[in-house]
């Protein structure tokens, strides 16, 4: 790339707009917040309160900003553990159903963007074309939700079986430590057995995932992009797919590299698109950041706590 272009380019973009986009973005926490309550409920099917999971929402998604590989994921369970009569495990459990609705969801919004009549029919991402990748995203998340099903309808031969494969490679203690943490994460896909609670997760899903396609099209027009609406879905799909696995923090690089690919495709250049990923990237990078932190000294935490949230088991409020 050319710095001075790049710069060039950022310096070109109207800062209200940009502005505008990351507070858009930044919205989608809240959000993500919201469709928790309904993802994790205490025993007896009642809302945990909004503070405490808005709390566990932001610094989670700050330590992901501020740690490698996806500790923020971690983090976030762990808080919620802390803060909320909840298990470690039923919390991580409820944040990986959210991941499965949140690659459905992209990848259906992906699929409007591939068949709207400005999608380039040459697109492919390292000679493999764009609907074959969505494809198969398409496979792996359907079967992930169908595992689920299946094991949320009918926990008990499951986690018997798991039970008598723990108690027979492993000693009694580790064991029985399986078998505690493997009730916790059944608990967490509760949600899956109430059609009504499932159905307020996708339209919450839904309105998340519009919502940061809007803070991508407010940045197209920043930035003079001749981008089509529907080229937000696209983008924000190739990026999500990209963050998916563990990285930097932050997901510098990973953003920046989705970004430039999927805005190729509507022929803008290199240079252009990556100063459209930086100011985009950056300006939505630190309010979550700030309000995450915020809630971590609220919490009486350290940043150096969340460090070890991975290994935590099952510490409860």
């Amino acid at each position: 790339m050319d710095v001075h272009e790049v710069l060039a380019g950022v310096r070109s973009a109207d800062p209200l707009l940009i502005v505008t986009a990351a507070g858009v973005a930044t919205l989608t926490f809240p959000l993500r917040t919201l469709r928790w309550q309904v993802l994790l409920r205490d025993v007896d099917g009642g809302r945990y309160p909004l503070r405490p999971l808005w709390d566990a929402t932001a610094i989670g998604f700050m330590a992901n900003n501020l740690l490698p590989a996806r500790a923020g994921e971690f983090a976030r369970g762990w808080v919620a553990s802390r803060r909320l009569p909840v298990r470690f495990t039923t919390a991580l459990a409820s944040i990986g159903v959210e991941r499965v609705f949140d690659g459905l969801t992209m990848l259906g919004l992906m699929a409007v963007a591939i068949a709207a009549p400005s999608f380039p029919s040459h697109a492919t991402v390292r000679g493999t074309a764009l609907t074959d990748i969505a494809t198969g995203g398409a496979i792996v998340f359907g079967v992930a939700l169908l595992l689920a099903l299946v094991v949320v309808h009918r926990p008990a031969p499951w986690l018997r079986l798991f039970d008598r494969l723990a108690r027979a490679l492993l000693p009694p203690r580790p064991a029985a430590r399986i078998s505690s943490v493997l009730e916790g994460l059944v608990a967490g896909l509760a949600v899956l057995k109430s059609p009504t609670r499932l159905a307020a997760v996708v339209a919450w899903s839904l309105a998340l995932w519009l919502v940061n396609a809007a803070a991508f099209v407010l940045c197209f027009r920043a930035f003079g992009m001749p981008v089509p609406a529907e080229g937000a879905l696209l983008l924000q799909g190739l990026i999500g797919f990209g963050v998916a696995f563990p990285s930097a923090p932050g997901f510098w690089g990973v953003f920046e590299g989705a970004t430039r690919l999927t805005l190729q495709f509507y022929g803008i250049g290199a240079n252009l698109a990556l100063a459209y990923a930086f100011a985009f990237h950056i300006t939505s990078f630190i309010p979550i950041t700030l309000l995450g932190l915020e809630a971590l000294s609220r919490a009486h935490l350290r940043l150096g706590d969340l460090r070890g949230a991975a290994a935590a088991s099952e510490p409860v409020a």
